[in-house]
């Protein structure tokens, strides 16, 4: 049994999805917040779900961008939103990450909301040119290792997921690389290819295809398993020089803390559905995410780990909260 599937048994044994109470959402049009910009990996992910969600729920469901402040400000708009499941929003590696950054935060990063479930993960991608001496990670630690602050990285924005991937590389490696941050992902891959910096990490969404081409070369992937697409490339902690790093973006569905138990299990089931379903699985493979559905418990502890994993990097790190 998979764990789709148990996830399905485990709500209808925890009566989450009571035929009589779901039944009756939705009766009006729901709204996915997306809480980058249009184009981007949750926003693609959020019209892939909506469009499919609009045709099983019966009722229309629309698409709000609302970036800002790393995805903290789209944040701010579920968790002051009404409670009725009619204001969802799509959760990513990203806002939590930058929840650990903010100071001052006006809604708790996990414990304003419930957690409908992951929907998948995507890796990252440690690139160099092709003609770069680091041949491998082994290679790249070694060097670092005997230059200390001389070996330059980038990232497509300071506190972003690349760049906290950054510096656990470097915590886990104990090795000391210097960051510099860019504005956007056109911006750092312009910067490495102008030799402005050694090495870059981002998704293996934005990435995968300058890999297959030849015009970087990718060192590693930042998660534990190997990337389906490109299997002959291999995790970091392959190479046995740093321990236990195992990064990776995600994504999600969650809303307000107070949801009714049957909308969050109604939720759940239709995401497990969804993700089950050929045409809508082969769409979000092909922007990059490994599909995995779970529970809301399960995606709930997950965010619990998350954030003091990434607080835990930050503090470390010495990045002053803003």
């Amino acid at each position: 049994m998979n764990r789709r599937t148990l996830a399905l048994a485990c709500l209808f044994a925890a009566g989450l999805v009571c035929p009589a109470a779901a039944q009756e959402y939705p009766t009006q049009t729901i709204k996915i917040i997306s809480s980058f910009g249009a184009g981007g990996g949750s926003d693609t992910i959020a019209r892939i779900l909506a469009a499919r969600m609009q045709e099983k729920l019966g009722q229309n469901v629309i698409v709000e961008n609302r970036p800002g402040a790393g995805g903290v400000l789209g944040n701010e708009v579920v968790a002051n939103s009404a409670k009725d499941g009619y204001t969802l929003g799509i959760q990513t590696a990203g806002q939590i990450i930058a929840s650990t950054i903010t100071r001052n935060m006006r809604y708790h990063p996990v414990e304003a909301f419930d957690w409908i479930g992951q929907l998948g993960t995507a890796g990252l991608f440690m690139v160099v040119l092709p003609d770069s001496p680091y041949k491998d990670i082994k290679s790249l630690v070694a060097a670092a290792k005997a230059n200390p602050g001389k070996i330059t990285f980038g990232s497509p924005g300071f506190a972003a997921t690349q760049h906290l991937a950054g510096e656990l590389f470097k915590q886990s490696a104990g090795v000391d690389l210097l960051h510099v941050p860019y504005k956007s992902t056109p911006e750092v891959l312009a910067a490495l290819h102008s030799k402005s910096v050694d090495v870059v990490i981002d998704t293996i969404t934005v990435l995968l295809g300058q890999v297959q081409a030849g015009s970087v070369r990718a060192l590693a992937v930042t998660g534990k398993d190997r990337f389906p697409t490109t299997p002959n490339i291999p995790p970091v902690v392959e190479s046995g020089v740093v321990p236990n790093y195992d990064v990776y973006t995600w994504y999600g569905m969650y809303g307000p803390k107070g949801m009714p138990p049957a909308v969050i299990g109604k939720l759940n089931k239709t995401i497990h559905e969804m993700l089950e379903e050929p045409a809508v699985r082969e769409r979000l493979v092909k922007i990059g995410l490994v599909v995995e559905g779970s529970t809301p418990d399960y995606f709930a502890k997950m965010m619990v780990s998350e954030h003091k994993k990434w607080s835990d990097v930050r503090a470390k790190a010495g990045i002053e909260q803003k």
